[in-house]
């Protein structure tokens, strides 16, 4: 399969409804069911290259978070937010109607992973967690701060591909013709160009967190990643900005005890296009 398929599924939030998408590889009869979701300002397809390799063993499932690619913007953009994106993901794993799931999460991705893989009764029975943890290093996220939500506009592909790139050195190596299949997705026609495929409603909550709120959601996290028992596989760039080395260490020795694996040359985050990335997600999926 060389393509996926598009769908949509009904979300419900504090201001009525919103249509999530949701993009599909293999077989649509397949129980076995692997659920990607990517990070802050990206969507569903940057997950191509490993859901085209998977597709023989699962039913993988791409979705745009809210507010993201081809999905609905929220009406209050406070909203967006994990408790929301949590309860979307129930829904989609509900329509899905399997018992359970797979999961890879890239940065917020993967911790809408984790607290879905915490909650009682989760779905989630194998996790991989792709360069994010509990704890998250503030000047990583103030440097995500400086883009995210900022307005852009590019003549071209092949100019908004050099401008993402720029924010982009973090996920490490790329052919042109990688990078070009990873940007496309990313754009929306607008006018004379393109512009980002996301609503920059997405940063107004980002922007509103204090130190006082960040340090409670991170205990948050923390409680949360102690309750999961889903076997679990840590990803970390070795460069990475936003998962320290000290946070990825603790992560292996608490709650579901990470499998840890660093992959190198990389940051934040690994995109799961190289070969080497997708073996080691792809060992860890498919093991006893």
């Amino acid at each position: 399969m060389t393509e996926p398929r598009l769908a949509h599924v009904q979300c419900l939030s504090a201001r009525g409804l919103h249509r999530m998408a949701y993009w599909e590889w293999g077989a649509a009869d397949n129980p076995r069911v692997l659920v990607c979701v990517h990070g802050l300002t990206r969507q569903g397809r940057d997950f191509d290259t490993l859901a085209r390799e998977l597709s023989s063993e699962y039913r993988v499932v791409c979705p745009d978070v809210v507010g993201r690619g081809q999905s609905d913007g929220l009406a209050d953009p406070a909203g967006y937010g994990i408790p929301t994106y949590v309860a979307d993901m129930v829904t989609l794993v509900a329509r899905l109607n399997v018992p359970q799931v797979d999961w890879v999460g890239t940065s917020m991705g993967g911790l809408i992973g984790l607290m879905l893989a915490s909650l009682p009764g989760s779905p989630v029975r194998r996790l991989v967690l792709n360069d994010v943890g509990p704890a998250l290093q503030a000047s990583a996220l103030q440097r995500i701060g400086t883009y995210v939500g900022v307005p852009a506009h590019w003549p071209t592909v092949e100019a908004a591909a050099d401008a993402l790139w720029a924010i982009s050195q973090g996920f490490g190596p790329h052919t042109r013709e990688q990078w070009l299949a990873l940007t496309r997705p990313q754009l929306k026609a607008d006018g004379a160009g393109f512009k980002p495929h996301y609503d920059p409603g997405i940063a107004v909550p980002f922007r509103a967190v204090t130190g006082e709120v960040a340090a409670a959601g991170e205990a948050a996290l923390w409680a949360a990643y102690d309750r999961i028992t889903a076997p679990t596989l840590l990803l970390r760039g070795a460069e990475s900005d936003l998962l320290s080395p000290e946070t990825a260490l603790a992560m292996t020795q608490r709650g579901p005890r990470a499998q840890l694996h660093t992959l190198p040359g990389v940051g934040h985050a690994p995109t799961l296009v190289a070969d080497d990335q997708r073996a080691v997600v792809r060992a860890f999926l498919l093991g006893p």
